[in-house]
């Protein structure tokens, strides 16, 4: 019987950054993958060179990933296949012969293997695709969606497809869709994090293995009375609901075991809530903060956003301890106590967009909770995007068309917008506007909204927005969206008897709480200096993932708001008010987002020189798959620098005095252009 190699995600913890005391190199610590790294350097799979780095942005070569793979699989030793372009007996030699006498790779046809050849991302998803066959996996295929598919060689497609279908590859994705570009070369970061999501799949798919050859896992008979039963149950699904059966498992590997060999039953139960399912919907659930805290490892110790309850999150995988979630292009980890999973047959709505009749894309959401529907809009649909379609996102970016492979990718404007570009209304547009919207508000008929247009905490304050747009450098149409959001239109209860118009210091858990100020004006004070400029917009802040509203990868909605759309419909007021005054400020500016995944932050200068002074650098962050999510930008001009490199000068997310910055083009891609 071949020896299955298992790997924990929980045993993979213990050996990233956030548990280790030692520093292995400077190469690696700060680097983007650095959890990854850490753990096959630790394991003793990625080695250090004679120099004593670990070169983590160096391509990796077919020789080097195949004896990652060797050393990670602690494969056995074979001489089964010999190559006669390596060197006998050398340790990398060792390694490509036990890879290939486990038939997880093979040379050329004139018997050679090209070691020091960069490997493909082909090449590399073949060497995967067949590690998890050595190990006795399902390794399903899937229909991928590249536009470049037609560039992968035919004997690749099936290794690239399980990969795909296991979250391991995702794809580059760009404006006109997700490329794979197979016969480009990856790093040896890339080459680690692919292992990394390599066995972290098979911690979720591997079965169990019983202590005698051939024995099956067996059910174990209920409990004696007095004596809590263990509460492991796998279920089948008929009729619109969960046919738990009769067996009782004694723990959840017994229960695994039963799940995978059936494929009949889709779901395993535990407490009358399933924990595990082989397709279908993950949510946020009841519990009492009201909110499913999202976190980076699957330790569930490092926080790095958190989702409303009831709201819907993309279901990857799960353990008894944690469920595998992805939100905005990014993976995450969760409490199995704060997710409902839904199996597919028993879904009963879920979110969507559409675009509508006048051309604006609306987005369907769905409170699994409560059952309750909702719809909004964010702005001007992209004209890819057609009525009478239905598209699901995670991000409100990636629009997959539903019954088809198509993506459309689609930057709503307003929503990465950075603030410190100002609008073109005056104070009186404003003004004049709010009114408007108020007068709307009261002609709806809802009993809250009938005294509206002399009652709202909103009246009059278009002034105070230019001054303090003046002054601190924040869109003043931006603040007047997040209030009339935050504040039912100046209508709500935390509004009308505490004069707090942006829900400060209201929580998910408490929203009967909130600042109290003696006017509204003083609610606009403390919403831009103790915590837009302070800690969001700022690059220097606590929270500070971009200077615009974004979603949950970017801007202020990771950290100021659990509503995962709350960027999207500040968004879509911007929208609404920018269209009512004359549509001035839609696409005004050039806006771009940095691309750079490099283990350092990136540096905003004073002048397009490498050797000016030094304005601030944006910290290292995850930007999601493929840098889609990196901070927002708006581009002002372009010129060559003094290093002959083209530099854009850029908005400075930095408070006043700060006006503008250089960065290098070259980390920079462009989002959508100016009129």
């Amino acid at each position: 019987m071949k020896k299955l190699v298992t790997f924990t995600l929980l045993t993979l913890l213990l050996f990233s950054p956030l548990f280790q005391t030692e520093v292995f190199a400077s190469d690696v610590d700060g680097h983007q993958m650095e959890t990854e790294l850490n753990y096959w350097i630790a394991k003793g799979v990625i080695q250090a060179d004679a120099k004593g780095k670990f070169n983590p942005n160096k391509a990796v070569t077919r020789g080097e990933f195949a004896s990652y793979i060797a050393r990670a699989l602690e494969l056995p030793t074979s001489t089964k296949y010999t190559f006669k372009d390596l060197k006998a007996n050398a340790s990398l030699t060792i390694e490509i012969q036990n890879a290939a006498g486990a038939g997880i790779l093979s040379g050329y046809p004139d018997s050679t293997f090209k070691a020091n050849d960069k490997i493909t991302r082909q090449h590399m998803a073949a060497m995967m695709y067949k590690a998890l066959r050595y190990m006795e996996l399902p390794a399903d295929t899937t229909v991928f969606k590249f536009k470049d598919a037609n560039k992968i060689t035919a004997n690749f497609v099936d290794a690239v497809s399980a990969s795909v279908n296991l979250n391991i590859i995702r794809g580059d994705h760009r404006k006109d869709g997700v490329y794979f570009n197979p016969k480009d070369n990856a790093t040896i970061a890339h080459a680690s994090a692919f292992l990394f999501r390599m066995f972290a799949a098979a911690d979720v798919l591997k079965p169990t293995v019983s202590s005698e050859p051939n024995e099956p896992s067996k059910p174990v008979e209920p409990s004696a009375p007095g004596v809590d039963p263990e509460v492991y149950k796998v279920s089948t699904i008929s009729n619109g609901q969960l046919n738990p059966t009769s067996a009782i498992y004694k723990t959840y590997e017994d229960a695994l075991a039963a799940y995978n060999a059936s494929s009949s039953v889709q779901a395993i139960v535990k407490n009358n809530k399933v924990i595990n399912m082989k397709d279908g919907r993950a949510f946020g659930a009841e519990n009492p903060r009201q909110v499913t805290t999202l976190y980076s490892d699957a330790a569930l110790r490092t926080e790095v956003t958190y989702i409303q309850k009831g709201r819907e999150m993309k279901y990857i995988g799960s353990s008894p301890d944690h469920v595998i979630v992805e939100v905005a292009g990014a993976t995450f980890y969760a409490k199995t106590s704060e997710v409902n999973l839904i199996p597919t047959e028993l879904v009963t709505g879920y979110d969507f967009y559409e675009v509508g009749q006048d051309g604006l894309l609306y987005h369907n959401t769905y409170e699994q909770l409560a059952k309750i529907r909702g719809v909004y809009y964010i702005g001007q649909a992209p004209s890819a995007m057609q009525v009478g379609k239905k598209y699901t996102s995670f991000d409100g970016v990636h629009f997959d068309e539903m019954g088809t492979t198509n993506t459309i990718i689609h930057y709503p404007y307003f929503q990465f917008q950075s603030i410190r570009q100002p609008t073109s209304y005056s104070s009186v547009e404003l003004d004049r506007y709010i009114y408007e919207i108020l007068k709307d508000r009261e002609n709806t008929g809802i009993a809250r909204y009938q005294s509206a247009t002399t009652q709202s905490k909103l009246i009059g304050l278009g002034d105070y927005l230019k001054t303090i747009e003046e002054t601190h450098r924040v869109n003043a149409m931006f603040i007047l969206a997040t209030a009339i959001h935050e504040s039912d239109y100046g209508m709500s209860g935390n509004a009308q008897t505490k004069n707090n118009i942006f829900g400060i210091q209201v929580f998910d858990s408490t929203p009967e709480s909130g600042a109290i100020y003696l006017h509204p004006i003083n609610s606009i004070d403390a919403f831009i200096t103790r915590y837009i400029n302070l800690n969001y917009a700022n690059p220097l802040g606590a929270h500070a993932n971009g200077a615009a509203p974004g979603n949950k990868a970017v801007g202020f909605n990771v950290k100021y708001a659990s509503d995962p759309n709350w960027g999207a419909k500040v968004a879509g007021h911007m929208w609404r008010i920018d269209s009512f005054l004359g549509q001035r400020d839609y696409k005004q500016a050039n806006l771009g987002r940095i691309i750079y995944t490099g283990p350092v932050g990136v540096n905003v200068r004073t002048s397009p020189d490498p050797l000016s002074e030094k304005l601030f650098s944006y910290k290292q962050k995850d930007p999601g798959y493929n840098a889609t999510f990196g901070y927002p930008l708006v581009i002002v001009e372009e010129t060559i620098g003094s290093d002959g490199e083209l530099w854009y000068k850029v908005l400075s997310d930095a408070n006043p005095p700060s006006d503008y910055g250089w960065i290098r083009a070259d980390l920079v891609e462009r989002v959508t252009s100016s009129h």
